[in-house]
């Protein structure tokens, strides 16, 4: 029997609100060195125009963007990327401006915390009108199947005595914007070009029935009409997208994604600038930011960074598994098995979802997992409390624990899982992994054709993974009191039969683990000590002590009380116990800026000093957020 997918039968929450919250998420040495001590190139990349020309497989499409259409905000001001969306002229046929406008503010309210009270554009950040020039293109890493997208916008008011070109790499799945507020926000204003990728990942949705896919100007189109970002030979009805269903495994390419993108962002200033022509490395100062997948495609591309075209990478919250480390499939396997259940017997955090609702959902999870002889205990709060303490043997600190009550109500696990399974196993919608497969759904719950006017709002509204966008996920291994749970443990045994014969996916996840040898004279990690999506201890500090063994020291700087998602903050259960990241972030650029371009130390490894807020309606002050290094 198949799972109706409209509604979370766990946890009573109707297929529009999960989309929303997953719309949201995803789903981051010692002093030396400038611009001009790079040695010479390697043989991994070359920042000269031959080379870019070899690895692009599209026109670079320039466009113009003043006035009421600027590069950081399409002209929306702060007050605009605040307000709701607004609707196509035609719903079926946005135009290019239209889908731009809607992918920037998307992707903005995807990252930061806008809401009148998150402090935004008066402690921290801002969104100035910044005109200038955008040049985009299609993009191929060697061996790939499916093209990655990168972006390059480039101010009016760059500064060409000191020349200076932002890397950043989408967070989570998303589109190519899918950094905008995170090095977009902390470049632009400072008159330096900014750089982005998709990483291979993005909202280049394929509709299997009427085979139509996203053009380079965001508009849909069919193959025959011009290049798509992604093209899948699946069969419908349903949606095919690329980290899912590329096959390229895009993840192990995450590094050379991004320095393409380098690349890229250097030859759009040899457009921009022709009379200045060349732009390199030795003559641009070069700096790395992002977070989450975004953070950690940074990582990977300071590894690879053998010719140190990178002055500084700051990689906030970033998904990175070292060699010490633990793969997000694995624990993200344990955690959508176990947490909805031990949820009930863990101290309290923030929640989305109504405490009835919770429970019901324990109660079926816990009695589910008994049943298999997964659990003991004789009643609930038994058996949750046996759920928590396996959580917490197999390495599950107290702070990722208190998210439980955010990424249970948003089914944020069999999100990642569903997507990471197929990526992993390098198959194409029509070999389906434990039968996930993703399609909207019509009123009986079951598959349906998408209308023209859902499918023009996948580019700019989507995450990347679903549910979001109208796209939901499709268990067909639904089944019984629990319906999600069968899925899950066939992913689990899945991975489990994979990783004992070193099968596809066990060779896939290798393939993403880091080294931990970045070779940027300058990187530096923030990271929330309650992230519990992306827990630090596997991710963060691990790379740290593993860099510390291999003698490379990280000035990484914890945040208390941030979590993973600053677009949750708007919500006052969430509002209450944390604080948002992306100002740590900003601090952690301007100290590598302040290191690159005076020579200022860079600060210690430390706990950043803040506070929260101890009134309901308080709008977040400097003196909430302190400051790395003090």
């Amino acid at each position: 029997m198949g799972e109706n997918p409209t509604r979370n039968p766990a946890f009573g929450l109707g297929r529009s609100r999960i989309g929303v919250w997953l719309t949201i998420w995803v789903v981051g040495g010692a002093l030396a060195g400038c611009a001009t001590e790079r040695s010479a190139m390697s043989s991994e990349a070359s920042s000269d125009s031959s080379t870019v020309d070899q690895f692009l497989r599209s026109e670079v499409r320039q466009s113009v963007h003043r006035d009421a259409d600027d590069l950081l905000s399409a002209g929306l001001g702060l007050a605009g990327l605040q307000a709701p969306p607004a609707a196509f002229a035609d719903p079926e046929k946005p135009t290019t401006a239209e889908a731009r406008r809607r992918a920037i503010l998307q992707n903005w309210k995807g990252i930061a915390d806008l809401s009148p009270l998150g402090g935004y554009g008066s402690t921290y950040g801002g969104v100035p009108s910044v005109p200038g020039r955008e040049y985009s293109a299609f993009a191929l890493i060697p061996g790939a199947t499916s093209p990655h997208r990168v972006l390059a916008q480039v101010p009016d008011q760059f500064d060409r005595k000191a020349r200076c070109l932002v890397v950043s790499p989408a967070s989570g799945s998303r589109g190519v914007y899918g950094g905008i507020a995170v090095g977009g926000a902390w470049g632009l204003a400072r008159g330096c070009a900014v750089v982005y990728t998709d990483k291979g990942a993005g909202t280049g949705f394929f509709d299997l029935e009427t085979g139509t896919g996203v053009a380079l100007d965001g508009t849909r189109a069919t193959v025959d009409q011009q290049p798509l970002e992604f093209v899948s030979a699946g069969t419908g009805p349903g949606v095919a997208f690329k980290h899912a269903h590329s096959g390229d495994n895009p993840e192990a390419d995450w590094g050379r994604h991004t320095l393409q993108a380098l690349q890229f962002g250097l030859h759009a200033l040899d457009l921009a600038f022709p009379e200045q022509a060349p732009f390199t490395p030795e003559n641009t100062r070069i700096i790395g930011i992002g977070v989450s997948n975004g953070g950690g495609a940074l990582l990977r591309a300071a590894e690879l960074d053998q010719q140190r075209w990178f002055d500084a990478v700051i990689a906030g919250e970033p998904n990175i598994t070292p060699p010490n480390g633990r793969a997000l499939l694995d624990y993200a396997l344990e955690a959508a098995i176990y947490q909805p259940c031990a949820w009930y017997a863990a101290p309290k955090g923030p929640q989305l979802a109504f405490p009835q609702a919770m429970q019901a959902g324990a109660e079926r999870r816990c009695r589910a997992l008994v049943e298999r002889g997964m659990l003991h205990g004789d009643d609930l709060a038994a058996q949750s409390a046996d759920a928590l303490a396996r959580l917490r043997q197999s390495g599950w600190d107290e702070d990722a624990l208190s998210q439980m009550g955010v990424l249970v109500a948003i089914d944020v696990w069999r999100a990642v899982i569903a997507t990471y399974l197929q990526s992993y196993a390098r198959v194409g919608p029509d070999n389906p992994q434990c039968g996930y497969r993703f399609s909207e759904l019509g009123t009986d719950g079951q598959p349906k054709t998408s209308s023209a006017a859902v499918q023009a709002l996948w580019w700019s509204d989507a995450s990347g993974v679903a549910p979001t966008a109208n796209v939901a996920i499709v268990d067909g291994a639904a089944e019984g009191d629990d319906p999600t749970l069968p899925g899950l443990l066939c992913a689990q045994a899945l991975r489990s039969a994979d990783l004992a014969m070193a099968g596809p996916i066990t060779t896939s996840i290798s393939q993403t683990l880091g080294n931990a040898r970045p070779l940027s004279p300058r990187t530096l990690i923030v990271h929330g000590q309650q992230d519990g999506l992306i827990p630090s201890r596997w991710a963060a500090h691990a790379y740290v002590e593993a860099a510390q063994a291999n003698g490379i020291r990280i000035p990484t700087y914890s945040v208390p009380h941030a979590q993973h998602f600053d677009a949750f903050l708007f919500l006052p259960s969430v509002s209450a116990t944390q604080l948002p990241l992306l100002p740590y972030v900003y601090q952690a650029a301007d100290r590598a800026w302040a290191s690159l371009t005076q020579g200022t130390p860079l600060p210690p490894s430390g706990v950043v000093k803040n506070r929260l807020r101890e009134v309901a309606g308080e709008v977040i002050g400097a003196e909430h957020l302190g400051r790395i290094g003090e």
